[in-house]
């Protein structure tokens, strides 16, 4: 009883071992793991549409062909589009620092009613647009290196793509025998699949919404608070949060207070209604993670992958936890990451 105990433990602290080590390398090889999850990420989202193509009878490699032709048109003209966008925003930026003079001063007034004592120059002193500018202006950089990067992550997506149906064939040849440990894998990707698709569908839906919403409300930069929006959509529990940041304190600052306060009350029927009605009761908990789990998750990927990791944290984390049902060892720590223990 006492071997089988240690040897229980051995396995335990090999598999700790082991993703330790897989850990490290991904953090050593990010630069060129970052963009193969990305590109896994938007083959399982466009995936779906190419099954779609198929039961029209499209040819699957003319139904690819098409579908990257419109995935290249949509990615120039949201690149093109964020370039002008930030490009405004950030010689606009220096413009703000004048306008910020009467609202520092009516916040002063009421730190003195509060005891607190700071100087007008102190407060302009940590309000430096230089800082917001050196941001938007590596963000441009950013989206201008990420165009010479679009046709390698397109031509790696669309191979994705042609391989998919070979990889059923794939699988039972490698694994003739249906096992417990495939029907967890076909479950595992299936509740992966579902997950990202809808996940897309409802940041997309929230982007939109927050773009219209925010220019019928005539605050600027709309459109990029919208794409903000969308793309931190995906960030669990934090994302909205952090993406309704910007457009409040701009809609507070430049256009008033009761704009402000409407811009603040429409960001909480958003995450209301999206984040808190719609997106649990079209997911439901399938993925089986725990609260906790997920907040942990989205801090070690987003520190491992940077920002990629962030967004994709839920994903990666039912991989490990997929993978390590698999084994006797692993299976314990699985229900660690678990929702529940039934």
């Amino acid at each position: 009883m006492l071997m089988s105990s240690t040897d229980k433990l051995v396995r335990v602290l090999a598999i700790i071992t082991m993703l330790l080590v897989i850990f490290a390398s991904l953090k050593a090889a990010s630069a060129l793991v970052v963009p193969l999850i990305l590109s896994l990420f938007f083959a399982i989202v466009l995936n779906p549409l190419i099954r779609l193509a198929e039961r029209i009878r499209v040819p699957r490699v003319l139904a690819i062909l098409l579908l990257m032709c419109c995935f290249v048109v949509i990615m120039l003209l949201l690149v093109a589009a964020l370039s002008s966008t930030l490009n405004e925003f950030a010689r606009t930026l220096p413009q703000y620092r004048s306008m910020l003079t009467q609202p520092l001063l009516d916040t002063r007034a009421l730190l003195l009613t509060m005891g607190i004592n700071i100087s007008l120059d102190e407060m302009m002193h940590y309000i430096d647009p230089s800082i917001a500018v050196r941001l938007v202006s590596g963000a441009v950089g950013y989206f201008s290196n990420a165009m010479t990067a679009m046709f390698l992550l397109i031509m790696t997506v669309a191979f994705m793509l042609l391989e998919v149906p070979s990889l059923k064939q794939k699988g039972r040849i490698l694994f003739p025998v249906p096992s417990r440990a495939m029907a967890a894998i076909r479950h595992g990707l299936r509740s992966v699949t579902h997950y990202l698709v809808l996940k897309t569908v409802i940041s997309l839906i929230t982007g939109l919404t927050v773009w219209l919403m925010l220019w019928v409300m005539d605050i600027k930069f709309a459109f990029l608070w919208g794409t903000l929006a969308f793309a931190l959509n995906y960030i669990p529990n934090i994302g909205s949060i952090i993406a309704a940041i910007p457009p409040i304190i701009q809609a507070l600052l430049f256009n008033g207070l009761y704009p402000g306060l409407g811009v603040i009350a429409f960001y909480l029927a958003v995450n209301l209604l999206f984040g808190n009605i719609l997106e649990p009761r079209l997911m439901g908990r399938s993925l089986n993670l725990s609260t906790l789990v997920v907040f942990i998750s989205l801090l070690f990927w987003g520190w491992l992958l940077g920002p990629v990791g962030m967004i994709l944290s839920v994903p990666l984390t039912v991989v490990v936890k997929l993978l390590l049902e698999q084994f006797e060892g692993g299976q314990k720590l699985a229900i660690l990451l678990s929702d529940n223990v039934r």
